[in-house]
């Protein structure tokens, strides 16, 4: 009798561990993928590289030196810190730069734009943005908050296309800088978080990026409000973050590249948006080598050879690296040697001032 109930246990046991495994959710279903074909990891890029969006709050000349043994690693010659600031910590960066590594780390300034009350409050902003570029920042970059989170002294939402703003893209213009911005987030952020939501997984582990209508403003309005700017100042140059989130429509994103010369675009975050639809990639970067440059943004060294491998090989079918961005498998583009060494370098060389040009000999 002991060894039936034992028996009717142990059968029960692994019949409720069956229909667990079968009701896993989708959170857990990672499945390791039995495909064998060739392809390998790419740890150092075919060529030198500038990375335009990074982000680094220490800049001491201690962990100036410990970037640049993973730059070293990588082949990245240099390093654009978009986190730069304003004022005296800008300075303070750009001062441990020059005494340790002066050719190889960038500064972009950054405005507060809380609070913006009037014109006099732009061109006030404009005068410190002079002061930064006079003090070595080579650009100016604009998070996603001017859009989104701030607001001007009446606690309105200040909108990209704000004219109190205007003196600020008219001051990168006459300095000679550009502006890489960063506005809304993926459009997914803004859909109904249900089954057909490509962004579930990361809407669920990261709820405070769902957005909605009125939370802040439509994703279209404020992409809109962007693209106003671009053409409201045709002589400053812009680079466009994260590809204007519009890399999975690249035939939309080649519109707006057609309609605005002084728009550039950013790979950064978005490698497996193009990972995922390798010829259309490839025939996009061709077609606009000369408006595209390397980006990467969180800095995790690890992550990079997934771009690299994207961007350089023909690989089939090689994961990526965080699941919550993209559930799919990724796919090399390539790209031909001139359109890597203009995504890698030239392309920012030409729109960056002041950049060594031996580190690419």
């Amino acid at each position: 009798m002991r060894l039936k109930y034992t028996f009717l246990t142990l059968f029960t046991s692994l019949a409720i561990s069956t229909i667990t495994a079968q009701e896993m959710g989708f959170e857990e279903y990672n499945p390791k993928s039995t495909l064998v074909v060739p392809g390998a990891e790419i740890t150092k890029a075919k060529f030198p590289f500038i990375d335009v969006h990074s982000h680094q709050r220490d800049m001491s000349v201690e962990a100036l030196t410990g970037l640049v043994s993973h730059m070293d690693a990588m082949n990245e010659a240099i390093m654009v810190n978009l986190s730069g600031r304003s004022g005296a910590s800008l300075k303070e960066k750009i001062d441990n730069i020059n005494k340790s590594y002066p050719n190889r780390f960038v500064v972009f300034a950054n405005v507060d734009f809380e609070g913006a009350k009037d014109m006099e409050w732009g061109e006030q902003a404009a005068a410190q943005l002079e002061k930064d570029i006079k003090n070595g920042a080579k650009g100016l970059k604009i998070f996603k908050s001017l859009g989104l989170r701030n607001k001007d002294s009446d606690g309105n939402r200040l909108a990209i296309d704000d004219p109190r703003l205007d003196a600020i893209w008219a001051k990168c213009a006459e300095m000679g800088v550009p502006v890489l911005i960063h506005a809304a987030d993926p459009k997914p952020f803004w859909d109904e978080m249900d089954a057909d939501n490509e962004r579930w997984l990361e809407l669920k582990t990261h709820p405070r990026r769902k957005r909605t209508a009125t939370d802040p403003a439509p994703f279209e309005q404020i992409i809109q409000e962007q693209h106003n700017v671009f053409k409201k100042h045709p002589k400053t140059k812009f680079i466009n973050a994260h590809m204007g989130w519009h890399a999975n429509n690249l035939e939309k994103l080649g519109e707006l590249l057609d309609a605005m010369p002084n728009m550039n675009v950013g790979i950064s975050a978005v490698i497996a948006e193009l990972g995922r639809q390798p010829q259309n990639a490839r025939a996009f970067f061709i077609k606009y080598q000369d408006r595209m440059l390397f980006g990467k943004d969180s800095w995790k060294p690890e992550e990079f050879p997934t771009y690299f491998r994207v961007l350089e090989s023909n690989d089939e079918y090689f994961p990526y690296y965080k699941k919550y961005h993209a559930f799919w498998s990724m796919y090399g583009l390539n790209l031909p040697d001139e359109v890597l060494k203009k995504l890698y370098y030239q392309n920012a060389l030409n729109l960056i001032p002041g950049l060594d040009t031996s580190l690419f000999e």
